[in-house]
């Protein structure tokens, strides 16, 4: 076999592999539907007890444009006080805006939500489950702390791990996974 043989075969040797590692990867096997990052523009905890609804909203229109987001709390918390709680996800990047919740509750299994509040603020316990019995968090009560000032952290993972150590309880530290949102709210007890 001559030279110029030799180089035709090679070249026939890669294009029947180029052939069929294109057929491989394309195969269906492997066609699991892609769930994209969840589009969060505004974030809505929502406190109803001691004879007030307090609502919490972070709004970032922007995404990550220059501008921050815009947070406010409709007033000021009770101290000792027990409250039911809720919390919204919304893409207002949509006309009309995009109710995200319904979505995430669905989901279940894929998300969490995670409250961590600054020493003495509080504690918060799960209401909600998803179908492996794992709480979601978008359902919860709240225990508020004595008078006082500080920030509430509340962040949405996508793919945490349920299962690692502290998670159901609300730890944040074990879940891995990543974040679809996370906003911090001030907050005063008085």
């Amino acid at each position: 076999m001559n030279t110029l043989e030799k180089v035709q075969k090679s070249i026939r040797v890669l294009a029947v592999a180029a052939l069929t590692l294109g057929m491989v990867s394309c195969s269906d096997d492997n066609n699991t539907p892609v769930n994209e990052e969840e589009v969060i523009t505004t974030v809505t905890v929502r406190l109803t007890g001691g004879g007030q609804v307090i609502n919490l909203t972070s709004k970032d229109l922007d995404g990550d444009g220059p501008n921050a987001p815009v947070v406010t709390a409709s007033g000021n918390l009770a101290p000792n006080t027990a409250y039911t709680g809720t919390v919204s996800f919304l893409n207002e990047a949509e006309t009309p805006a995009e109710d995200k919740t319904a979505e995430i509750q669905a989901e279940g299994l894929e998300h969490q939500v995670f409250f961590q509040p600054t020493s003495g603020l509080g504690t918060f316990t799960y209401t909600d489950s998803d179908s492996s019995g794992r709480p979601i968090g978008l359902t919860f009560n709240y225990v508020s702390g004595n008078a006082g000032t500080g920030n509430l952290t509340v962040t949405l993972r996508h793919m945490p791990n349920k299962a690692a150590a502290g998670v159901a309880a609300g730890e944040i530290t074990n879940a891995g996974g990543s974040t679809d949102a996370q906003v911090q709210y001030p907050i005063t007890i008085n």
